[in-house]
């Protein structure tokens, strides 16, 4: 393929806990600090080594998390920091980022990923104009200038299901079968996370009854005609709002010769993606394909693949779009079944790919994590199997 290649050394995730769960007293940088101390430890790595730190971050409102969680984890004061918003691919895009330090001589040891403390979020308020106003308190920023291009993201979905005529039972289906695989899966994805506050285990995953799912309310959708499909969304076809975070360990060829460090996978290529503000959640599959044709791929050269599916409605449609057998995407349960930690959910994905891709024990497999974002972004990258 002609794409950089860069060495993937380790990686990491934390159990995904819905918000107020186990992980609810955690800052960003408290729930990142222990994954990167863990790979350190795992690959032999002083922490001077590191050259810098690029974390994923959505709700943080400010600050500076990914240069929190340097100092915190003991990094040298001189390493470098950035922190990456581009909301829900933030994670994905901050190893995109840090692949590019390593790529043009920046730095040779770069730890990536996302993490997101949705417990701790900052409220939101927008300051008032003249002093005798009250400030307004809101729920997220405006991701497009125009009002009408900018919906809510459970509204867009339920819209885009009314649209390509997506049933409710459909994406209750989805759903059903997404909790399914990661419960059945819960042992090997046990072997990706490093356990914290006493959870070892993503918490929102459960077996679910298909009669009770059917009573489940519905979060969004319009009222229907007379003999319409039903296409509403119900709760259990949303991925929850969480907390959790996820790293990699990257370097360049020479720094792995100099540290003694011996690569596991490859990062073969990403992109990222704009596209309507008013359909976000279609972006995964512009990045998919895009990134795809760039390294002159097919889907079927692609073994492993893990969308972070916020809603049911967008897996069935990604799979659709790229005529995908449905059981070659999230085969362990997807976001849907995990929850959704906003900056981490992408570095999330990449470690599932890992994690995959290493316990297939093959080498040359590859494996595609994508993700889409508020705005109207999407994000996808390539990973390659190095394990014999």
């Amino acid at each position: 393929m002609n794409a950089a290649a860069i060495p993937v050394i380790a990686w990491v995730r934390s159990p995904v806990a819905p918000v107020g769960g186990a992980l609810a007293q955690l800052q960003p940088h408290e729930l990142a600090a222990p994954l990167l101390q863990s790979l350190l430890a795992r690959a032999g790595l002083r922490a001077d080594a590191v050259d810098a730190v690029v974390l994923g971050n959505a709700l943080g409102a400010g600050g500076n998390p990914a240069r929190m969680l340097a100092l915190a984890a003991g990094l040298r004061e001189s390493s470098a920091a950035y922190t990456v918003d581009t909301q829900c691919c933030a994670g994905l895009d901050a190893i995109t980022l840090a692949c590019s330090l390593l790529a043009s001589g920046q730095a040779r040891i770069v730890i990536a990923g996302g993490a997101e403390a949705w417990s701790r979020a900052p409220m939101r308020q927008h300051r008032p104009l003249h002093p005798q106003e009250q400030a307004i308190a809101y729920e997220r920023p405006a991701f497009a200038p125009w009002p009408e291009r900018d919906p809510d993201m459970l509204q867009a979905a339920a819209d885009h299901a009314q649209r390509i005529q997506c049933a409710r039972v459909a994406q209750d289906a989805y759903a059903l079968q997404s909790h399914a695989l990661a419960v059945a899966a819960r042992a090997d994805l046990a072997a990706e996370m490093l356990a914290l506050q006493g959870l070892e285990h993503d918490a929102y995953p459960r077996l679910l009854r298909a009669e009770r799912v059917a009573r489940m309310p519905v979060a969004a959708g319009s009222a229907m005609a007379q003999g319409a499909v039903d296409c509403a969304v119900s709760t259990v076809a949303i991925s929850p709002k969480a907390d959790g975070a996820a790293l990699l360990l990257l370097a360049t060829p020479d720094a792995c010769l100099e540290w003694g460090l011996q690569p596991a996978a490859l990062w073969r290529g990403a992109v990222s993606v704009g596209g309507p503000p008013e359909t976000p959640m279609l972006c995964a599959a512009t990045a998919a394909r895009r990134l795809l044709a760039r390294l002159a791929l097919d889907v079927q050269d692609i073994h492993r693949w893990e969308l972070h599916d916020a809603f049911a409605v967008q897996g069935l449609a990604f799979r659709a779009e790229l005529g995908m057998d449905p059981k070659r995407i999230n085969a362990q349960g997807g976001g849907l079944a995990r929850g959704h930690p906003i900056g981490a959910s992408g570095a999330i994905a990449a470690v599932r790919v890992l994690a995959q891709l290493h316990a297939r024990g093959s080498a040359a497999q590859r494996g595609l994590a994508c993700i889409a974002g508020a705005g109207g972004l999407g994000a996808a990258a390539i990973f390659e199997s190095l394990r014999a």
